[in-house]
């Protein structure tokens, strides 16, 4: 009898685990809630900056330089870059094909973010209504909108540490992500086509970045992405980065099939021997021991329908690669006043009579 009364409880709670179990993988090969956000594109980028700065991946960096415009945002906002911002996530809207419009100048990339830090609401509000032309509120949220460049740049303040941006055209882009931060998390959520790859991506990466490559007339532009040199057709790249007592970089191109991927192989082999070579000639006394090892590590693989390149980056070559010089910052000394011109010889010979 008691084994009959306590097996609906056994089963009950077995349930329970298997649903909790089924939620934390789920939830673990999910991608991160800010990138969840982000609209449908051709191009996605996130980035923890968290975690890198409890890594230490770039060590003791120099002070940042600040320009005018951003020490007056510091100013208004109290918010620092690096120093505030814990998640970013990047979506990246490719140029629409023009077919025939050769000729033409190509269109530039759109981008949608979110920002994920320590914000200070009521000062960043007060910033974005100084600059926007107007303000719309969409379920109770205020989006500014502020020229820029040309276009129309849309900001959201989404929660007390989320902020959204846009420069869309469409503004139901903007109004989009609204609507996904007030919806329950979920990990099924996010855009198809980021869910479909980021299973690729490394468990732990600090950074990632899932985009397609279009190397076609019909896509001139495809922004800061742009790898069309290297790629005869188009594919898609799984590039991250994770922090295993060293900087680990991967990159995976899945292209059409394995002839695809060897062909990508070869020239991505041919490329970095160029490179390399390069950089061994610029520098009369070798080259740098940071560059040396990064270089070295390099190792291009094929593995079916997919080019692979890894690399292990050395911490010193991501300082030199993020620090300014600080020959650079300090100010060059004023050029020596011009001497005195000399006088003419007809009157040194004066003087001496």
């Amino acid at each position: 009898m008691r084994i009959r009364r306590s097996l609906p409880i056994i089963l009950v709670v077995l349930a329970l685990a298997a649903v909790l179990t089924l939620i934390v993988q789920l939830r673990k090969h999910a991608p991160p809630e800010p990138a969840r956000l982000l609209p449908s594109a051709d191009a996605f980028v996130y980035v923890d900056l968290q975690w890198m700065r409890r890594a230490s991946l770039a060590g003791q960096l120099p002070p940042v330089s600040h320009d005018p415009e951003y020490e007056q945002f510091i100013q208004a906002t109290g918010f620092q870059f690096e120093r505030d911002l814990d998640e970013t996530a990047f979506a990246v809207h490719y140029p629409a094909a023009k077919p025939g419009a050769k000729s033409a100048a190509p269109e530039e990339a759109r981008f949608s973010e979110v920002f994920v830090g320590k914000i200070q609401g009521e000062r960043l509000r007060a910033y974005l209504r100084k600059l926007s032309t107007s303000v719309d509120s969409y379920r109770s949220v205020d989006i500014f909108n502020i020229p820029l460049e040309g276009r129309t740049l849309r900001v959201a303040i989404l929660g007390v540490d989320t902020v959204a941006a846009s420069n869309h055209s469409d503004p139901l882009v903007i109004r989009g992500i609204v609507d996904r931060s007030r919806k329950l998390a979920s990990p099924f959520g996010g855009p198809a086509f980021l869910r479909q790859y980021y299973k690729d991506v490394p468990f732990a990466s600090l950074a990632w970045a899932i985009f397609r490559v279009q190397p076609s007339a019909d896509h001139p532009s495809t922004g800061p992405l742009d790898l069309s040199f290297l790629f005869p057709k188009p594919a898609v790249v799984v590039a991250s980065v994770r922090y295993l007592g060293t900087v680990h970089l991967k990159a995976e191109a899945y292209t059409g099939s394995a002839a695809d991927a060897q062909q990508l192989a070869q020239q991505l082999s041919t490329f970095l021997s160029i490179f390399h070579s390069a950089e061994t000639s610029v520098s009369a006394q070798g080259p740098d021991p940071d560059v040396k090892q990064f270089l070295d590590s390099l190792k291009v693989e094929q593995r079916d329908d997919r080019a692979v390149l890894s690399a292990v980056v050395p911490q010193g070559f991501i300082r030199k690669a993020l620090a300014e010089s600080p020959a650079q910052l300090a100010p060059q000394p004023a050029p020596p006043p011009n001497p005195p011109p000399a006088p003419p010889e007809t009157d040194r010979k004066r003087r001496h009579k």
